[in-house]
């Protein structure tokens, strides 16, 4: 493999093999999956578990795993990969007669994996079995131009227009805003940290959850094409052994397609096993991908030029075995689509099988 190959877009950073060694108790109580050794000031516990947003095998796994710590545990706060005044609004949904405000959000997330049905019963559970749940959102200012804006002008409505919440409330905006127009990951990993501690200082020294896609909360793991420690990795270098994680996505991984189809590859028509839509919200100008895998002879593809992209084997919502060839579709911010195409040939990057992108032109 040459070193000049770089990894397209990564999700789950923690691998099987990684996941093989978890092991659990009998309690009720989640276990960490990795723990580290350096300490910190802060007391608590922090629980990252990494997920495929709106995927409701792991949705339920996560109601799961939060209710035996709220109940068994009196935890209350909840870390969410969500700006500040998005999970501002859960709190106010949460003590609120009707689900106004839920909904309202359900809206601001339309077009990414957020918006199904499956997220919003997994916060009306929250809401109706463990309604002392409070919400921390950490991430940069998503959704500023509707949500945002929208919760400045409610702070506004009850005189609020000079409290703490209102200047947090701008900020993740800024940030929102900043990552937008630089389209600059490097950015917003380091923000999500600086936003995660902040957050933290405001629980004092309990035990918290987190729920963040899983190329965040690996705690050996980089982003941003290895340029910086994601949020995990950081959040070790500050808290030491108090912070442990464990990726849910192999829960997504599903073994028969939601459909066959036919598509046209240079000229002529294969069939092809799809296997749905996976939300990439918050990278770059990417919204989401579609996976097809091509039922072709791999020897009629696996002469073509590589481009040097990968994709890891654990990014695909299905076990890839090698001597497949997939179809990936990626949608943008602008409504384009992207197509390109992938094989299985046994390339390692990184530790890790991985595909490896062709170009067909």
């Amino acid at each position: 493999m040459k070193q000049s190959m770089k990894i397209l877009i990564l999700l789950p950073v923690i691998l099987i093999t990684l996941m093989s060694g978890c092991s659990k108790d009998n309690s009720d109580t989640p276990t960490p999956m990795i723990q580290t050794d350096r300490q910190a000031p802060y007391s608590g516990q922090i629980y990252l578990y990494g997920e495929l947003h709106g995927v409701k095998k792991i949705l339920d796994k996560e109601f799961e795993i939060w209710k035996a710590y709220y109940e068994n545990h009196e935890m209350r706060h909840l870390f969410i990969e969500m700006p500040y005044y998005t999970a501002e609004f859960m709190n106010l949904w949460m003590k609120a007669e009707d689900d106004t405000i839920l909904m309202d959000l359900y809206d601001d997330l339309e077009g990414t994996a957020g918006h199904n049905l499956d997220s919003i019963d997994f916060f009306k559970q929250i809401k109706e079995e463990l309604p002392e749940t409070i919400f921390h959102g950490t991430d940069v200012g998503h959704q500023y131009h509707t949500t945002g804006e929208r919760y400045l002008a409610y702070l506004e409505s009850v005189n609020l227009k000079e409290s703490e919440a209102y200047v947090l409330t701008q900020e993740a905006i800024d940030q929102g805003k900043t990552y937008y127009q630089k389209q600059d990951d490097i950015y917003r990993e380091n923000k999500m940290v600086e936003n995660f501690v902040r957050a933290l200082g405001e629980v004092e020294d309990a035990d918290i959850m987190g729920i963040y896609g899983s190329a965040h909360i690996g705690l050996d793991a980089m982003r941003a094409n290895n340029k910086v420690d994601g949020m995990a990795k950081q959040l070790v270098a500050i808290y030491g052994s108090q912070v442990n994680s464990e990726d849910l996505s192999s829960l997504a991984q599903v073994v028969d397609p939601i459909s066959v189809v036919e598509i046209e590859v240079i000229g002529k028509s294969y069939e092809a096993s799809y296997f749905g839509k996976q939300d990439l919200t918050g990278f770059k100008d990417i919204v989401y991908r579609e996976v097809w895998r091509l039922e072709v002879d791999f020897d009629d593809f696996k002469s073509y030029e590589k481009t040097g992209n990968v994709l890891p084997y654990y990014n695909y919502p299905m076990r890839v075995e090698e001597g497949q060839v997939f179809v990936l579709d990626y949608g943008r911010t602008d409504g384009s689509v992207t197509r390109m195409y992938f094989i299985s040939d046994g390339t390692i990057w990184n530790n890790a099988l991985s595909t490896v992108e062709i170009n067909l032109d």
